[in-house]
């Protein structure tokens, strides 16, 4: 976003549905003078009328004109001040969704002096300067536009409501109540006086202490939920993981082979089971190499292990009996390095696969591992069990939407302002239990109040909101 513009109050103008043909299209124009430029070029089929004289959220057909020449058949939806999204007059124009129409229009507008493009996010700024929501709500419209499942959509929609700004908001004016007196008391250095409980302020201070842990605790989940819950496939070689994306995604993702090695990369794609968006990671098969480039490989698939939220371990069922090795023993090393080192995080399935080729009485002892939070019998390559293993995804999207908070943090912004506010709060502790004076309490509160403030934007800088409106499509 032009930082020039922040501030300035003229009429703005820009599509508000997704460039191409359709059957329509939306043009949105928002200013002091949204309803005159509108007025010039728009035309009642019959009698003509003052736009300023119509009434807010009234719809009208027309013809929108150059000079006599009709540009285009519209309907145009108003909004007075105070009554619209921006919280300004706005003038919505819904033409028909010819690219060549929908650009002709905006020229002949945009040929009044007294308007001009909108710049990425706009609107929504405006919004936001004109009190219709704050910094964390206004986010929270991008979350929403760019949510690809129902629990990322509800999420952001619950933020864009205010349910998350609501906690901070919270937090924010006790402590400010409670700064205020720990001021007031400089004020009265010379007189020995404290007008700030000591010990209900020491329980206010570890409860946004336990209040905001919760919260950037959230986020493991809340960036899952945003950016889909991530499945790092991973097992030795030849154990059919590629073959597993494969039949999993119904087509050709991966390269298969019966060369080991042959997933150098991850691979990613995406699913939707149960209201929540899957990104499953096909891995380099993990095993000791000394080529380099698969060693790199198998680094990425340790890491994305680190990453994944549930994880498919498969192994190659025929094989293990063969050599006769136990998938506990097997799987020794990793587990304890990588799964033990987040258990109660992750949730690991065990994937007996190509079980096609042998008996279910042989591989009665592999369904009882301890290790994994369930076990699966299947055959990627004919697809047996599949449907199976999808269906208990669909049942562990279920039981994480049950488990999550009222709120959910989802933005890596708000989560650096609360983890700088919780630093300060829990300096501030120390310093009270260290009976320091007042004026050096006041030092970490008010930095406390600061990173609280800038989440909901109470406390902002033009900087900061062009970043984050920059980041929005032109037309909100």
């Amino acid at each position: 976003m032009n930082l020039a513009n922040l501030s300035k109050q003229d009429t703005i103008i820009a599509p508000s549905t997704a460039p191409g043909m359709g059957a329509i299209a939306v043009i949105r124009v928002s200013g002091p003078e949204a309803f005159g430029c509108v007025e010039k070029v728009f035309h009642f089929p019959k009698k003509e009328k003052k736009l300023t004289s119509l009434p807010s959220h009234t719809t009208h057909f027309g013809f929108i004109k150059e000079n006599e020449k009709v540009i285009d058949e519209v309907v145009i939806n108003l909004f007075e001040k105070g009554k619209s999204y921006t919280g300004e007059e706005t003038v919505e124009i819904s033409c028909h969704g010819s690219t060549y129409i929908t650009q002709k229009i905006i020229k002949l507008l945009l040929q009044d002096p007294s308007i001009r493009l909108a710049d990425p996010g706009e609107f929504t700024m405006r919004a936001y300067r004109n009190g219709k929501f704050d910094l964390a709500q206004a986010e929270a419209v991008a979350d929403l536009i760019h949510s690809t499942s129902e629990a990322s959509a509800q999420v952001a929609l619950q933020q864009m409501r205010g349910g998350f700004s609501n906690k901070i908001k919270e937090l924010r004016t006790e402590l400010l109540n409670f700064a205020s007196l720990i001021e007031l008391e400089l004020d009265f250095s010379e007189e020995d006086v404290e007008f700030a409980d000591r010990t209900q302020f020491f329980e206010l201070l570890n409860r946004i202490q336990k209040l905001l842990k919760e919260l950037i605790q959230s986020f493991e989940w809340g960036n899952a939920i945003k950016n889909g819950i991530p499945i790092a496939i991973v097992g030795a070689p030849n154990a059919g993981k590629s073959t597993l994306l494969n039949a999993i995604f119904n087509e050709e993702r991966a390269i298969v082979s019966d060369i080991e090695g042959t997933t150098r990369d991850t691979i990613e794609d995406t699913i939707r089971l149960g209201g929540m968006e899957f990104r499953f990671i096909d891995t380099a098969g993990i095993r000791q190499t000394t080529d380099e480039i698969e060693s790199q490989g198998i680094k990425r698939a340790l890491n994305k292990i680190e990453q994944a939220k549930v994880v498919f371990h498969l192994i190659d069922t025929p094989r293990f009996l063969k050599e006769n090795i136990d998938p506990s023993n097997s799987l020794n090393a990793l587990y304890q390095e990588y799964y033990e080192k987040f258990s109660g995080s992750k949730t690991v399935y065990l994937l007996l696969n190509k079980t096609d080729q042998i008996k279910d009485e042989q591989i009665s002892g592999l369904l009882k591992s301890e290790l994994f939070s369930q076990v699966f019998k299947c055959s990627a390559k004919e697809k047996h069990g599949v449907q199976e293993i999808l269906e208990q995804l669909t049942k562990y999207a279920a039981s994480a939407q049950q488990m999550e908070s009222d709120v959910i943090v989802t933005n890596q912004r708000h989560v650096n302002a609360m983890e700088t506010a919780l630093e300060h709060i829990q300096q501030t502790v120390e310093a009270m239990e260290a009976e320091v004076p007042g004026d050096l309490l006041a030092i970490d509160i008010r930095a406390a109040l600061q990173s609280l403030g800038s989440i909901t934007g109470e406390i902002t800088n033009d900087e900061l909101l062009g970043n984050i409106f920059s980041k929005f499509c032109i037309g909100k």
